[in-house]
């Protein structure tokens, strides 16, 4: 079994639900439907090669003499992010929990990702955000139609480089994740761009619509 439904008397759906809605409240009312919310059931391989990078992140930090960062010493400076991807099956619908294996021609973005994790994209990079209303409008989709998946994921962000910084230093490769610098609505950390796949960790799918 790849994921699980979540009921809607159960506490972690009601906690997903009301994260997930935040962002989209206009005027008291949610601009999209959640049709279902499903629980991500990792293999013990990939809860293991997470949990291992987070330890090495800590590590690193403590060793750090002078440049310590408490959030890192503490637990890597791990964050709940949002991804939204496509998705071409009908995962979780009337009780389907396994995942597709669609050809190389129509892939099911999401079910790969649970499946084999994310990839880096081709600049190296994978993309989170803080809220799923920003995570909605920067996905890659190829047309307004194509079905939407939100994944809540854990992220170790480590030690973030700030890509507006106009300071550089012989340390500045010495990172594990990057944040551009925005105004206005945005907080400078909504996006934040991690480098390796074993820094994110899926655990729930929101499947939703009418946005």
């Amino acid at each position: 079994m790849a994921v699980s439904e979540l009921e809607p008397e159960d506490t972690s759906r009601n906690i997903v639900e009301i994260i997930f809605q935040s962002s989209w409240l206009r005027k008291q009312a949610p601009v999209c439907r959640i049709e279902r919310i499903l629980k991500v059931q990792s293999s013990d391989r990939t809860v293991k090669r997470f949990e291992q990078y987070k330890e090495s992140i800590r590590e690193r930090a403590s060793s750090d003499e002078g440049k310590k960062n408490p959030r890192c010493v503490a637990d890597g400076n791990e964050l709940l992010r949002f991804h939204c991807t496509t998705f071409t099956c009908s995962l979780g619908l009337a009780g389907s929990t396994a995942l597709c294996r669609a050809p190389s021609s129509a892939q099911c973005n999401l079910c790969s990702i649970i499946r084999d994790g994310f990839r880096v994209d081709g600049d190296g990079k994978i993309a989170t955000m803080a809220t799923s209303r920003r995570a909605h409008d920067m996905a890659q989709v190829l047309s307004d139609s194509d079905k939407r998946a939100m994944l809540v994921c854990r992220v170790v962000a480590g030690r973030v480089h700030k890509a507006s910084d106009e300071k550089s230093s012989e340390d500045d490769c010495d990172f594990d994740s990057v944040s551009p610098s925005t105004e206005g609505v945005y907080s400078d950390l909504d996006e934040l761009f991690v480098f390796n796949p074993r820094a994110i960790l899926p655990c729930f799918v929101v499947i939703y619509s009418g946005y």
